[in-house]
């Protein structure tokens, strides 16, 4: 499958130029022979609204809205299915007497312009609660032809309900097991608390946090074992809107069989189209290594000829090694080292987990069946962010349950 990603920088409420943006880093690229285009969450609107009388201006009805029309028209063009999150306006005449309905939503148009599928957003952040309402309907699980049995969630939905709900409830990642999906679609606004100028200084280098923390979300599914591999997408977005900073960082990793590879990965400040093709090997892999092994050899292994390198450079596959600045360790009982942007307490009553591919294949075991389910009642466990909530760089909407017991040391190994 080849899927395109794009990664650009759009701004509250500049809808034109967004829309330029968007068709300027797919001019300059000019892909051929895509199966899948994503784009990230609410694309041509922006994200960072404050109310909902300042994103009324911007609500768009399913299938008819701009972020429709762009979609129809470039799927059409490139002959690819396409993904575009928008801000939906639910028609309730057919249901008045009723509230007015509006969802953080993603639309999916098929390589004839069709609407095939309309997903709306299930677990809410903060800022989408000052004007949308969590879909009804639970995450997206169903087969769309030229894809196969595909799931959907955007940005928050890989997140613990409301951040109340224990961190191993992994809701998102379950729901992705049980409808036995082959693809896995994730569009995203994901922020990072870092300041701007200098999350900036390396537009070209993925914020490593981040992906962590994405792929920490995804246990279950690397617990698994399954033999049939498991193509997951992050298409996030990047710059700056007002004081919020997006992360960028949009991957493609496939997981199969414990582990986690890597097809391709933009850099966090990277205004790019990030194409691979999952027929072909992936371009790397990602690992969870001991500190006294990171401390010894090297995170990136070296390829054996100079086209290697030529060709690694070309498809822009490189991800670095946090720095220890950056991820302070913390052993656990079981002697491996685990880190994390920030030392912050975790609260006792949260049960820390450990590494899917550091614990021997005989412990793994398949997820149980189970629904999904829209409230979590915890017993005795506080819900005040400030205590659950750390200065994590992968941002807001990443941060609130990890911890130092949680989060890994993720390192490269070039394949």
């Amino acid at each position: 499958m080849r899927i395109g990603c794009l990664q650009f920088a759009p701004q509250v409420g500049d809808i034109d130029n967004n829309l330029n943006r968007a068709d300027a880093v797919l001019n300059r690229v000019n892909p051929d022979n895509l199966d899948l285009l994503v784009l990230p969450e609410l694309a041509f609107t922006g994200y960072n609204f404050k109310s909902l009388q300042e994103i009324s201006p911007f609500l768009e009805p399913k299938g008819s809205g701009i972020s429709a029309l762009w979609a129809r028209t470039v799927a059409l063009k490139l002959n690819c299915v396409v993904t575009v999150g928008y801000p939906e306006k639910v028609d309730i005449k057919p249901k008045w007497p009723t509230s007015p309905e509006y969802y953080n939503s993603v639309i999916v148009v098929n390589r004839d312009g069709e609407t095939i599928a309309n997903y709306r957003k299930s677990f809410l952040y903060y800022t989408d609660e000052t004007w949308a309402l969590e879909g009804p309907e639970g995450f997206y699980g169903d087969f769309i032809p030229g894809l196969g049995t595909t799931s959907m969630g955007i940005c928050m939905d890989i997140n613990p309900y409301k951040f109340e709900a224990p961190w191993h409830a992994f809701e998102f990642a379950f729901h992705c097991l049980e409808v036995e999906a082959n693809l896995v679609i994730l569009t995203m606004a994901w922020l990072t608390r870092e300041d701007a100028s200098l999350f900036s200084r390396m537009p070209n280098e993925p914020d490593m946090d981040t992906i962590t923390y994405w792929i920490s979300r995804l246990e279950p599914m690397i617990r698994s074992g399954n033999q049939e591999e498991i193509i997951v997408i992050f298409c996030n977005r990047t710059g700056v809107e007002n004081e919020a900073v997006f992360a960028g960082t949009s991957a493609v990793i496939g997981v199969k069989d414990g582990e986690v590879n890597v097809y391709g990965i933009l850099g966090r400040g990277e205004k790019d189209l990030l194409v691979v093709d999952t027929e072909k090997p992936p371009r790397a892999k990602l690992v969870y290594r001991p500190d006294d092994q990171a401390s010894t050899e090297s995170p990136v292994e070296s390829p054996s000829s100079p086209e290697e390198t030529e060709h690694m450079d070309s498809d822009r596959n490189a991800a670095t090694k946090p720095s220890s600045a950056q991820s302070p360790q913390m052993n656990n009982s079981k002697g491996t080292t685990k880190t994390h942007a920030h030392q912050h307490p975790v609260p006792p009553e949260q049960d820390p987990i450990s590494s899917p591919l550091s614990e021997p294949e005989s412990s793994r075991q398949s997820h149980p069946s189970k629904k999904l389910q829209k409230s979590h009642p915890v017993q005795n466990r506080t819900n005040d962010l400030g205590i659950l909530q750390p200065t994590y760089s992968a941002g807001p909407e990443g941060a609130s349950l990890v911890s130092a017991d949680v989060a890994q040391r993720v390192v490269v190994n070039y394949m």
